[in-house]
Order: structure tokens, then sequence, then C-alpha cells
């Protein structure tokens, strides 16, 4: 059989229409052309009216094609204009948006204002969300091309959208570029974004955001490399009266130091180099200005680290016994006081009550570092009455009253003793 034959019959003289969804992917694709009737919208409003602004933007959305020129729709939201490549302005005759970011006054209360018209209409179109931080991220790469009052508008807007949830912090890592870091352009706009967030937001919340972003680790990449430490960044923030942000970021070195010394006791100890880590950690302990109580959990995180614990628990009884006496020494270096004693024992009752492996051997631990002089009698004592943590008091307590017993019946009899002679 032919294929003629087999031919579907048409229509002759109708006309069939594509779908709208079809027109609208194969429509050439115009900015120049949405760009002219988008200010035509924000034109048609009373100069300097928001309000009305935002009702005109929400109606134009049924109109003209939003999602498909997210970028552009952003573009002459923020700097009023298009840009073209390299981040200069679109110069073809066409005037400025009269309303833009740039547009505002250059003060907080201005800026807020026109920030909240971006609020509006993203309520209301959801999807421009992504398109907006791409744009956004776009147009912040290009700050040495915009005056410094308009930049500083655009730091104060950004800190605004990132507080309130518009944008996040990551929008921030496109001024890690080399060129805008060593003109000192990137740390002058992020000290304006984050002045700013943190009038609505406090620095908890901050700290979580960057953390989200990927930057809590990486403020001072913002500093010249010749300003990049840690007394360069408290006293650039402590100018600039954000005391707050400086207090977050020495808990964060903070953070960032213990987490070093742990790693770094797992490695000597585990290529067996004692001597070595005493040595390190003598060093440590004077550089991070940490007290004996602060810097003993370190030591023994990193010492339980650096073991390959089994899973049978007679193994695992053994093993820990067996650690203990080999790195007494070691931990006794840092132990030299009743405070940092209770540290030390409220430290391993942490330890063996979140890891269920250990929980049996809390007692025996407590008699052989007390066997090795690390643990005194009166810091033992102590803790049994005031000193024990919370976590799995009850069981470690039981545990212990055979040898509380001991140590008090034998401090006792020490008692009598002295008395009879």
């Amino acid at each position: 059989m032919s294929s003629a034959a087999n031919a579907k019959p048409v229509l002759q003289g109708v006309k069939i229409r594509p779908r709208k969804g079809v027109q609208k992917a194969t429509a050439k694709f115009e900015p120049t052309v949405f760009r002219d009737a988008f200010i035509s919208v924000l034109a048609a409003a009373a100069p300097g009216n928001l309000d009305e602004i935002s009702a005109k933007l929400d109606a134009a959305g049924n109109t003209l094609e939003y999602r498909r020129y997210a970028e552009t729709l952003f573009e002459i939201l923020i700097a009023g204009r298009l840009l073209a490549p390299g981040g200069t302005f679109l110069e073809d005759g066409t005037p400025a948006s009269p309303f833009s970011i740039f547009q505002a006054q250059d003060d907080l209360a201005s800026v807020r204002k026109h920030v909240d018209v971006f609020h509006k209409l993203m309520r209301r179109y959801k999807y421009l969300q992504r398109g907006f931080e791409d744009t956004l991220m776009n147009l912040l790469q290009y700050i040495n091309k915009f005056t410094a009052e308009d930049t500083n508008k655009l730091a104060m807007a950004t800190g605004l959208f990132c507080s309130s949830g518009l944008a996040t912090l990551s929008v921030l890592s496109v001024l890690f570029k080399e060129h805008l870091v060593k003109e000192g352009l990137s740390l002058q706009f992020v000290t304006t974004v984050f002045k700013t967030y943190l009038i609505d937001q406090n620095v908890d919340q901050f700290g979580l955001n960057l953390y989200k972003a990927g930057m809590s680790d990486r403020l001072l990449d913002f500093f010249p490399p010749n300003k990049r430490d840690e007394d360069s960044f408290a006293r650039h923030f402590e100018a600039e009266d954000m005391k707050q942000l400086v207090t977050f970021q020495n808990k964060k070195q903070l953070i960032m130091r213990k987490e070093s010394v742990v790693e770094n006791v797992k490695s000597l100890l585990e290529e067996g180099k004692i001597t070595e880590c005493l040595t390190y950690l003598k060093a440590q302990i004077k550089e991070s200005g940490l007290t004996e109580p602060e810097f003993i959990p370190l030591v023994w995180t990193g010492m339980m680290a650096s073991v390959d614990w089994g899973t049978r628990s007679d193994q695992i009884d053994n093993q820990i016994l067996k650690q203990v006496q080999q790195y007494s020494k070691l931990i006794a270096a840092f132990c030299t006081s009743p405070k940092t004693e209770i540290a030390l024992m409220q430290t391993i009752q942490v330890n063996f009550y979140e890891d269920a492996r250990f929980i049996k051997q809390f007692r025996a631990v407590s008699q052989l570092l007390y066997k090795n002089d690390v643990l005194s009698e009166s810091a033992i004592l102590y803790w049994a009455e005031k000193g024990s943590k919370t976590q799995g008091r009850t069981v470690f307590m039981k545990q212990m009253e055979p040898f509380i017993h001991w140590l008090k019946n034998a401090s006792d009899e020490e008692d009598d003793s002295e008395d009879e002679e």
C-alpha cells in the first residue's frame, strides 16, 4: 500500500494556530522591547508614589512576560537601565527608569521604602525569586563601574534583601573577585551590607545565614591581602561600631582553632608521636589563650579520636584502659588544678554518655586516672557532690558509688591516724 493512501486528511483553507506556550517559546528574545514597555508602566505612576508603582507592577505582570525577562526586569528595578557586557550601562538614548534603587535617596529610610516594592512584587510573582538573586549577583560584580553613591545604595538594599529573605548572603560570593578585593571595594561594600543586615537581625541569625551560604569561614577573604588578619578585622569593624561582628568572628576563630587542635592531636597520636604532640599542645595552649579547663577537653577528644575502636564490648573495655594508661602523662601535663580535673571528669562523662560503647567504663577510667595521679581525691569527691553533668548522672553515680565510698573511708582513716599522732 502506498504512503499516499495512508496520508491523513487535511482541512483546506483552515489556519492552525499554535498553542500559546509554543508561541512564547519560539518568539524572538527582545529585552529592549520589554524594557521600553516596562519603563512605560513605571512612568505611568505618579512620581514618587511607591504604592501606585507597586500596583502598576502587579497589574503589568498579566500582560508583560515577567518570567522570560526576569533579568531585564530586575536590572531596571535596581539600576534603572540595562547593563551592556562588561558592566557598563547600555547607551541607546533610552532614559533611565523613573523608579529604581539607584533613584532612591542615599539614606536607609528611602532605600527601605524602595525595597518594599520588591517585596510586594515577589509576593505576587513568586517565580521571580531565582531570577532576582541571579540578577543581583550579576550586578554586584560590577560595583567598580557604579558611582560611589549608587554603590552605597545598592549595598544598603542588598543588606535589606538578605535580612528579609528575598536573597541569601551567597550573592556576596562574587565580591571575592581579586580586583574588587585588592581595591578595597569588596570590604567597603560588605561592611555596609553587614551593618544594614544587623539592624534587622541579630548576629546569631547572621552567623547561621553565613553558614548556609558557605561563607562563615571566609569573612577575612573580603579584606585586601595585606590586611587579612584578625587584628585588622577587629580594628575595621570596631571603627564601624560593629563590635558584635568582632565578637562573632572571635568565637568562630576560636571554634576553628579548637577543631584544629583536636584534629592535630588525633593525627600525631595515630602516628605514635607522643613527644611531638606534647610540644604541640604546650604551644597551642599558650597561643590560644585558653585556660586549662577549656583546653583539657580538646586533649581528651583528640586522644579518643585517634583510636580505631572495635565493635566488641570486651575489646573496647581493654582498649579504653590501655589508651588511658598510655596517654596519662600527656593528659596530666594539662590537668594541674582541681578545676581542670573536674572539667576532665565532666568531659569524660559527656563523652561516655553520648557513646554508649564506653558507658560501663566510667568508673574504671576514673580509677585509673586517680591511680596515675591525673585525678585527685578532692576533685573526684567534688564531682560526685556538685560537679557532675546532668547527662547520665544517675548511671554514672551508681557506677561510682563503691569508688566514692572507698575514697571517703580512706580519707576518714587518714584523719583518724593524724588525730592519734
